[in-house]
C-alpha cells in the first residue's frame, strides 16, 4: 500500500490545525482552504482511522477521545518535519521566540540572555513581554515565562524560581521617619499599590493582621518592575520579589528592612507546548535556563 494511502498527509495537516485552533473555519483560514474542504479532509482521515475524531456541535467542535490521543502526536510529528527541513535548508540560523512577564524580562532575562547566545550563536532571540497569558495556538511563540502554579493543559512546565515577596524601599525614604524598625513603621509611609493582596498577606505574616490599607490609594503601575522604579525614586514602599533586586540593594538604591518573606503559591515557570518538547532551539533554551537557576530537568 502506498504511504499516501496509509498516511494521508494533507488530511493530517488539516487535522493538526483544526485540533490546535478548535475550529474548522479557523483551520481553513490558516491553510487557505474552504470550510467544506477542511470537513472533507477530516472525514477522509476519520475513514482511514475508523473512528470519529471530532464531535460536531452547533458552532463548535470538540476532539473525541481518539482525537485527543492523536492530536499531540500529529503536532509533534509536523514540528519535527519542520525542524528537519529547516536544518537542511542552508539557513543555519533559527529564531527563538520568547514571551515573558515584563518584570522577569527586565530584571532577569535581559541581564542573562547574552550568556545563552554566546553558547548558541546560531539561535537568534526575539523577546516580547506582557502580563497576558498567551495562547500558543494563536500567538507565534516558542517558550513563555509565566507566573502561576505550574498547571496549564497541553503545556510542559518547569519551575524556575519561587516568587517570594517582601517590602522594599529607598534608604533615603526610610531615613525620613528615622528608619524602619518594625513592620508597622512602614504604615507611616506611602504604600505603592495598597490594593495589592501581597500587602495584606505580608503584614499578616509579620504580625500586623489589620494594617488598615482600605482607605489608601490603590493606583496600579502595571508591573512589579515599575513599582520597583517608583520605590528607588523614593515615592513609597513597594512589595517586591527581592531576588530580582540584589544589584539595587548592593548599590544602596533599595533596602529590604525585614527578613520576612511571604508567598502565595504563585511561582515563575518556563512553559512550552508539549508537542514541541523535542524542538532543538526550545530544548537548548530550556536546558540553559534551568541550569542557570540550578533546577533539575524533569
Amino acid at each position: 500500500m502506498k504511504l499516501s494511502k496509509r498516511f494521508p498527509l494533507n488530511a493530517l495537516r488539516v487535522f493538526e490545525a483544526a485540533a490546535r485552533l478548535g475550529s474548522f473555519t479557523r483551520a481553513g483560514d490558516e491553510l487557505g482552504m474552504t470550510q467544506t474542504a477542511v470537513s472533507y479532509q477530516i472525514k477522509l482521515l476519520e475513514e482511514t482511522v475508523g473512528e470519529p475524531l471530532f464531535l460536531r456541535r452547533p458552532r463548535q467542535i470538540e476532539l473525541t477521545e481518539t482525537g485527543e490521543q492523536l492530536a499531540p502526536k500529529v503536532a509533534e510529528a509536523f514540528a519535527m518535519l519542520q525542524e528537519a527541513m529547516a536544518s537542511i535548508s542552508g539557513d543555519a540560523e533559527t529564531t527563538l521566540h520568547i514571551h515573558s512577564t515584563p518584570t522577569f524580562a527586565s530584571q532577569w532575562l535581559a541581564r542573562h540572555l547574552g550568556t545563552f547566545q554566546l553558547k548558541h550563536p546560531n539561535v537568534a532571540v526575539r523577546l516580547s513581554s506582557s502580563e497576558s497569558i498567551i495562547d500558543f495556538g494563536r500567538v507565534p511563540s516558542d517558550i513563555a515565562i509565566r507566573a502561576g502554579r505550574g498547571s496549564w493543559p497541553g503545556l510542559r512546565a518547569h519551575l524556575l524560581m519561587k516568587m517570594n515577596f517582601t517590602p522594599m524601599l529607598s534608604p533615603t525614604l526610610a531615613a525620613t521617619i528615622g528608619g524602619v524598625h518594625e513592620p508597622a513603621d512602614l504604615l507611616k509611609l506611602r504604600i505603592i499599590d495598597a490594593g495589592d493582596p501581597w500587602w495584606v498577606q505580608w503584614f499578616g505574616d509579620a504580625g500586623v493582621p489589620d494594617p488598615g490599607l482600605q482607605g489608601r490609594p490603590r493606583s496600579r503601575l502595571g508591573a512589579q518592575s515599575f513599582e520597583a522604579a517608583a520605590a528607588i525614586a523614593g515615592q513609597g514602599v513597594a512589595v517586591l520579589t527581592p531576588e530580582f533586586y540584589t544589584d539595587e540593594v548592593a548599590a544602596g538604591r533599595l533596602v529590604q528592612p525585614f527578613d520576612i518573606l511571604s508567598t502565595d503559591g504563585v511561582d515563575y515557570w518556563i512553559v512550552y507546548p508539549e508537542n514541541r518538547r523535542h524542538t532543538p532551539r526550545i530544548r537548548a533554551f530550556r536546558d540553559w535556563i534551568l541550569g542557570e537557576f540550578g533546577q533539575p530537568l524533569t
